[in-house]
């Protein structure tokens, strides 16, 4: 156990007491989801550490000097603290305050997405890509002073993120925006500067992806956040998303009084579609997320019922998506495998 003593913050307000590393009080009101469930505060570190799997984060490690292989000592080097929402840890005996301990540039930005050598050389500096999760190289970019994050993929992955946003947007639901640039797609941060608080659906239900066990936890908290968790799988249903876990789906809460606003937008659909190949089975008679989604359907009346009023796609709202993604996709194939996979839900209903 990392032996650490502090206070977890949220901005300038003390929300926990740490103690080697131990939860012994805390505001129920305003503590991280994770840290209400489960008082494991070196799990939380280490949920927002970078993935070091990713080459370009072993280089930037390198880069920074840094030699640990602990992903919890990894992220207190910046004090951990994320683009994505205000908590932070201050050590006992530390004056900082929020506004020292925010990122306000990310001279690593071309290291973490592309390996740039010449930021390899660069003097040490507090980066947010200690604490930017995923397994894809991305970096965050402070452009013009609003965040975005950059994330590299090859054609099929990146018109998957730019096709599924546009189409979930046609649809009407909640999506976050997407757009090409320089062989890489870009994506505004949703939180807007940590204006609200991100918290991914881990914090929730755990690694637990089953779409039952999430939709009562969600229909739990509300209603609302229930049918906006459904409108999530129910597009990963029929974009054929095989990448829907429990950290690329979540809530925003209000950070000064930590209720919950809404589900986030749906993001994070790189590896969707054709992303990994066009399936041969272009009919989708024995499609894996749709006998997951009927499951689902067959064994709550609620979401089967909310399933009923949720818009479906046509063949010309599918062409008008693809029109502004000039990455080359059948786009004839593509339109058969949504058709497909939309009339097999409509069919269970």
């Amino acid at each position: 156990m990392i032996e650490v003593n502090g206070e977890l913050m949220s901005k300038d307000k003390a929300i926990a007491e740490i103690s080697n590393g131990l939860i012994i009080g805390y505001d129920p009101e305003l503590l991280p989801l994770f840290l209400l469930r489960t008082k494991d505060f070196e799990g939380w570190l280490q949920g927002r550490a970078i993935d070091m799997h990713r080459t370009n984060s072993r280089i930037l490690k390198r880069a920074l000097r840094l030699t640990t292989d602990d992903d919890a000592e990894l992220v207190l080097k910046v004090h951990a603290a994320t683009i994505t929402d205000t908590y932070w840890f201050r050590e006992n005996g530390s004056s900082l305050s929020y506004d020292d301990v925010r990122f306000k540039a990310n001279y690593f930005d071309k290291l973490a997405l592309n390996g740039d050598p010449d930021s390899f050389n660069l003097e040490y500096s507090p980066t947010p890509e200690l604490t930017n999760i995923g397994s894809f190289e991305k970096c965050w970019r402070l452009e013009d002073g609003k965040w975005w994050m950059v994330k590299q993929g090859n054609n099929l992955e990146r018109f998957s993120e730019l096709f599924i946003a546009r189409l979930g947007q046609a649809l009407g639901f909640s999506m976050a925006e997407y757009y090409a640039e320089n062989g890489t797609v870009k994506s505004p941060d949703f939180t807007d500067g940590a204006s609200v608080n991100y918290e991914s659906a881990h914090g929730i239900v755990g690694d637990d992806e089953d779409y039952k066990l999430n939709f009562d936890a969600f229909m739990e908290l509300s209603p609302i956040l229930a049918k906006q968790y459904l409108e999530i799988i129910y597009l990963d249903t029929i974009c054929f998303n095989m990448d829907r876990h429990t950290r690329n789906y979540g809530i925003l809460r209000d950070v000064e009084t930590g209720d919950i606003l809404g589900m986030a937008p749906n993001f994070d659909n790189n590896i969707a579609l054709f992303a990994r190949g066009v399936p041969k089975e272009i009919a989708r008679n024995n499609d894996r997320l749709i006998l997951l989604y009927s499951d689902l359907l067959r064994t709550d009346k609620q979401a089967f019922e909310q399933t009923r009023t949720l818009p479906v796609p046509t063949v010309d709202m599918i062409k008008l998506c693809t029109q502004d993604i000039t990455l080359p996709v059948d786009i004839e194939t593509l339109t058969a495998f949504l058709m497909n996979g939309s009339n097999h839900i409509q069919a269970m209903l």
